[in-house]
C-alpha cells in the first residue's frame, strides 16, 4: 500500500497491516506527522515532538517483530491536551499551565501506551475544557505564534465544536487514525457531530479520571474519537477498567472487549425517540438527516418507540449551575504557588493570587469560576446548587423510566450543524447548543455520536445514541451496524 493511502485506513485495518509487517510503525508515524504539518492551518495540534514519537514507534516495531504487543501495537494516536503526559507538555490549552510538564502519564494515556499505541502529540481544546466551539483556546497551535481557534476541516470558516475540537478536527482531516477526548456536557459527542466522525462517552466512572485535568469532577469522562464505531470500540476496550487506587470516582467494573459483539444483529432493537429531542430549536436540515437515519435503522430491523424525557429543557440550567460550581472548586488550586503561571509583580500574597488568576485564566474560565462561586455562596447554595442536584436526580430517573420501554435512545447530537467562527459571541447561545448532550451527562449514562448525513452547506450531522449504564457494547453494535449499511463515516472533507 502506498504511503499516501495510510491515512485512509481504519484503526483495525492499520493495526492488521502493522501485525502483518506490510507497513512499519515508524512509517505510519512519519506519515501522520507529515500530515499534521501539511494541515497545521487547522490548529489541531498544540504539541508535537517527532523524536519522542519515532522512539515510541521503533519500540512498537520491536514488539511486533517479537510477536508481542496488543491489538493496537504500533497504531499512532493523539491525546487531547487535558490528559497529563510526561513526554509532552500539558497546558489544558491555557496560559495558566503554559509549558507545564507532568512527571507522570494519565491512567488513560498509560493504558493506551501499554497496548502499544504511539503518541503523535497533544491536541487543541477549549481552555480547561470549557467551551463548545474550540474558540476559547489560549495557546498557540503548532505552526502559529499566537492562540487561534481550531477550524473545521469540512469548512475552515466554521467551528469544529468543543471542547474536544482539536481531537475531532484531527480525525476528520485524517491527521490521526483515532484520538482521545473528554466529555463533561457533550465535549466528545458534539464535536464528533460537527466534524462527521464517531465518538463515545462511556458510563461515568468506567474510564479513570486520574491525570485528567479536572473541570467538573462529577461529570468529566474520557472517551475515544475515531472514524467508525469499530475504531472507537478498539480504543475504548483499552481505556476502560478500574483504577481504584488513584481515582475515587473509578468504578470497580471489569474491562471489556467492546469489539466482540459489533456484528450482532440489531433485529428487534427498540430505539426510543423522545419528542423533546425533536421540538422547537432543532434545525430543519438536522431533523431531515436524523429522520433518514432512523428510517435506516428500521430497515435494519430496529423498532422506533416513543418515549418521554420531560425535563430535557432543565438540563441546561442544571448543568450550568453544577459544572461551574465544581469548576470554581477544582480551579482554586491554580494560584501561582506550586505550579503554573505566577504574576511577575505583586505586593503581597493576596495580590499575587489576584494577579496570577487574572492573567492566567481566559474570559470563559473566569465567567464559570464566578458563576460557580456565586451558586456555592452562603444564601444561594440551597436556592441554586441544592435544587439543581435534586433536578439532576429527576433527569436520571426520567431515563430509567424511558429504558423500561426501549434499549437505546436516539436523537440529534446537536440542534444545528457547525456555525461560523465568531458567530456566537453570546455565551448563553453557546450553552443552549448543548441541550441534547447534557441530559446523558447529568445522568452519567453512555452516549455516542455517529455520522448520519449532511445538512446545510454540506456540513456533517451526527446522530446521538444514549444507552443505559454499562451498555457501551450495545451502542457500539448499533452504530457499527448502521455504518455497515451507510458510508457517511467514510467520506472525506474536500482537500483532505
Amino acid at each position: 500500500m502506498s504511503q499516501t493511502e495510510l491515512h485512509q485506513l481504519s484503526v483495525a485495518e492499520l493495526a492488521a497491516q502493522l501485525r502483518a509487517k506490510q507497513v512499519s510503525s515508524v512509517e505510519a508515524a512519519q506519515h501522520f506527522l507529515a500530515r499534521a504539518k501539511q494541515h497545521q492551518n487547522l490548529g489541531a495540534f498544540v504539541s508535537i515532538n517527532e523524536d519522542v514519537t519515532l522512539a515510541q514507534a521503533k519500540a512498537a516495531d520491536a514488539l511486533i517483530a517479537e510477536g508481542k504487543g496488543g491489538k493496537l501495537a504500533g497504531v499512532p494516536i493523539a491525546h487531547k491536551d487535558i490528559f497529563v503526559t510526561k513526554d509532552f507538555p500539558t497546558t489544558a490549552a491555557s496560559k495558566m499551565l503554559e509549558g507545564y510538564q507532568s512527571p507522570f502519564d494519565a491512567t488513560v494515556v498509560r493504558k493506551l501506551a501499554d497496548s502499544g499505541v504511539v503518541t503523535l502529540g497533544k491536541l487543541n481544546c477549549d481552555e480547561f475544557a470549557m467551551g463548545g466551539a474550540n474558540e476559547n483556546s489560549a495557546v498557540a497551535p503548532v505552526g502559529f505564534d499566537s492562540a487561534q481557534p481550531v477550524r473545521n476541516p469540512w469548512n475552515t470558516d466554521r467551528v469544529p465544536g468543543g471542547s474536544s475540537g482539536g481531537s475531532a478536527a484531527a480525525v476528520a482531516a485524517r491527521l490521526a487514525p483515532a484520538v482521545t477526548g473528554t466529555d463533561t456536557g457533550g465535549s466528545i459527542r458534539q464535536p464528533a457531530s460537527f466534524c462527521g466522525i464517531t465518538g463515545i462517552k462511556p458510563t461515568y466512572g468506567r474510564a479513570s479520571r486520574y491525570g485528567m485535568i479536572a473541570f467538573a469532577s462529577s461529570l468529566d469522562q474520557a472517551g475515544p474519537m475515531g472514524r467508525s464505531a469499530e475504531d472507537c470500540a478498539l480504543l475504548l476496550s483499552e481505556m476502560c477498567g478500574p483504577d481504584l487506587d488513584r481515582d475515587s470516582t473509578s468504578l470497580d467494573y471489569p474491562a471489556e472487549d467492546f469489539s466482540a459483539k459489533l456484528n450482532d444483529s440489531i433485529e428487534g432493537l427498540r430505539i426510543g425517540v423522545p419528542a423533546e429531542f425533536f421540538g422547537e430549536g432543532l434545525s430543519a436540515d438536522v431533523r431531515t438527516a436524523v429522520d433518514a437515519a432512523l428510517k435506516e435503522y428500521e430497515k435494519l430491523g430496529a423498532k422506533l418507540v416513543p418515549v418521554a424525557l420531560p425535563r430535557t429543557e432543565l438540563s441546561v440550567p442544571v448543568y450550568y449551575i453544577l459544572a461551574p460550581a465544581e469548576a470554581s472548586s477544582n480551579l482554586s488550586r491554580f494560584d501561582g504557588v506550586k505550579f503554573g503561571h505566577r504574576a511577575a509583580q505583586y505586593e503581597d500574597l493576596n495580590d499575587m493570587y489576584k494577579k496570577t488568576r487574572a492573567e492566567g485564566f481566559g474570559d470563559e474560565v473566569k465567567r464559570r469560576i464566578m458563576m460557580g462561586a456565586y451558586v456555592l455562596s452562603e444564601g444561594y447554595y440551597d436556592a441554586y446548587y441544592l435544587q439543581a442536584q435534586k433536578i439532576r436526580r429527576m433527569i436520571a430517573d426520567d431515563f430509567q423510566a424511558a429504558f423500561k420501554d426501549c434499549d437505546v435512545i436516539a436523537g440529534a447530537a446537536a440542534p444545528t450543524t457547525a456555525w461560523a467562527i465568531g458567530a456566537k459571541a453570546d455565551p448563553v447561545s453557546n450553552y443552549l447548543a448543548d441541550i441534547f448532550t447534557l441530559p446523558a451527562s447529568l445522568a452519567g449514562l453512555p452516549g455516542l455520536s455517529l455520522p448520519a448525513g449532511f445538512g446545510e452547506g454540506g456540513m456533517p450531522v451526527g446522530l446521538q445514541l444514549i444507552g443505559n449504564y454499562f451498555s457501551e457494547a450495545k451502542l457500539l453494535n448499533a452504530a457499527h451496524r448502521f455504518q455497515q449499511a451507510t458510508d457517511f463515516h467514510l467520506r472525506n472533507p474536500a482537500g483532505i
